[in-house]
């Protein structure tokens, strides 16, 4: 059985790249294309991806590409269908919701859809840049999301087996391309030498962490995370928050500006060094609106830590509400204050938040996958 992979681009490291990883770890001799590679700005994470065969597109060659990611959708489903699946009897094509990648010409392939969610700025979601400001970019944007709507629609059909990353993004599924899916929770590493953690007082030779404890937030800082409401909040409360990632579009400015001398920023990490401060934290604080699935709060489960999170999205389907957790329902710095004061009287049991990290191990991942694969397939040849 030959098996390609297919991702929009690779340039950041979040959710999607690591299902990448773990697809290419169930299937580690599908190539895999790509829009376009920039490993200079995977951080710590681009070691990951230099034992993986990728292709990108003719588009690699553009002059200031990393740049250019947004005008890029304009043009992209045309690029998608340059690349050749003639030889492959499976494309899985990784939809992060950046492009319109179900475009491609799948020949005789069987097309499986790993879908993270439909284009977030097609369809009315929170997106990291504020394009609707500006007047003349809203009209234009616009029109041009009409029309990459159209496209995206269309293409769905083109795929034979949907896959939603959670049963948030199975609704948006049917509802936007009318479609059922099969729900396979993306891969989280809960399988850590931090897993049997009990204790919460650890000291990282980096980042020290003292018996006075610390909140957490972090991951991949953009606007529709809300990571302002945190830093706001807790800046108020004049409580130690620890903030870690890459920001994007000037947000991380934004930040900074409003943060109290109790904030302490610390750019992107190393997956050890992102377990280390979460397993040392009081909670993971967590605002995002409408997340897609929200892997960021089960690694923190994963060691033993609960989750204060807004009640919204994927991260409804990981957390228990008092039990590995809390949510808060309100976007506003009212409602996350009653939430933290709120876990301060409850009594969370790490194990059990570990136990439940456990439902969405790697290895679950990676059998579920092989096995949703295999099964289409062989539905496929008995047809024939």
């Amino acid at each position: 059985m030959k098996v390609a992979i297919v991702h929009d681009y690779i340039k950041e490291y979040g959710g999607a790249e690591g299902v990448l990883e773990a697809l290419h770890e169930a299937f580690p001799k599908a190539p895999i294309y790509t829009l376009v590679y920039l490993p200079r700005f995977l951080g710590p994470h681009k070691e990951k991806f230099k034992e993986m065969d990728i292709r990108p597109s003719y588009l690699q060659h553009l002059p200031f590409k990393a740049k250019l990611i947004s005008p890029i959708r304009l043009i992209a489903p045309r690029v998608f269908k340059s690349f050749n699946f003639s030889r492959y009897d499976v494309v899985i094509v990784s939809a992060t919701g950046a492009f319109t990648p179900n475009v491609i010409k799948k020949k005789k392939a069987v097309q499986i859809c790993y879908c993270h969610t439909p284009p977030r700025y097609l369809y009315g979601f929170a997106t990291a840049r504020e394009w609707k400001k500006n007047p003349v970019m809203r009209i234009c944007g616009e029109i041009a999301n009409h029309f990459l709507r159209i496209t995206d629609f269309n293409s769905s059909k083109n795929v034979d087996f949907f896959i939603a990353n959670s049963h948030n993004v199975a609704k948006r599924i049917e509802k936007f391309y009318r479609r059922k899916s099969d729900v396979i929770y993306p891969p989280v590493n809960v399988n850590s030498k931090f897993e049997a953690l009990n204790s919460k007082q650890i000291l990282n030779p980096k980042y020290e962490i003292f018996n006075t404890q610390y909140y957490l937030t972090g991951g991949r800082l953009a606007r529709p995370k809300h990571t302002d409401l945190v830093v706001k909040t807790f800046t108020k409360l004049n409580l130690p928050l620890k903030v870690f990632g890459k920001t994007f579009a000037g947000y991380g400015e934004e930040l900074r500006e409003f943060a109290g001398a109790n904030v302490e920023f610390l750019g992107e990490v190393t997956d050890e060094e992102k377990l280390r401060l979460m397993a040392g934290a009081s909670a993971f604080v967590f605002a995002s609106e409408d997340e897609d699935f929200g892997i960021t709060p089960v690694e923190a489960l994963a060691v033993g830590t609960p989750v204060i999170a807004h009640r919204s999205g994927g991260v409804i389907e990981s957390v228990i509400e008092g039990k590995t957790g809390l949510f808060f329902d309100e976007l506003t710095t009212e409602s996350l204050e009653k939430a933290i004061s709120k876990l301060d009287k409850l009594r969370i049991n790490p194990q059990d938040c570990m136990k439940q990290a456990q439902k969405f191990s790697k290895e679950r991942f990676k059998r579920e996958i092989s096995d949703f694969v295999k099964s289409k397939i062989k539905n496929q040849k008995s047809k024939l």
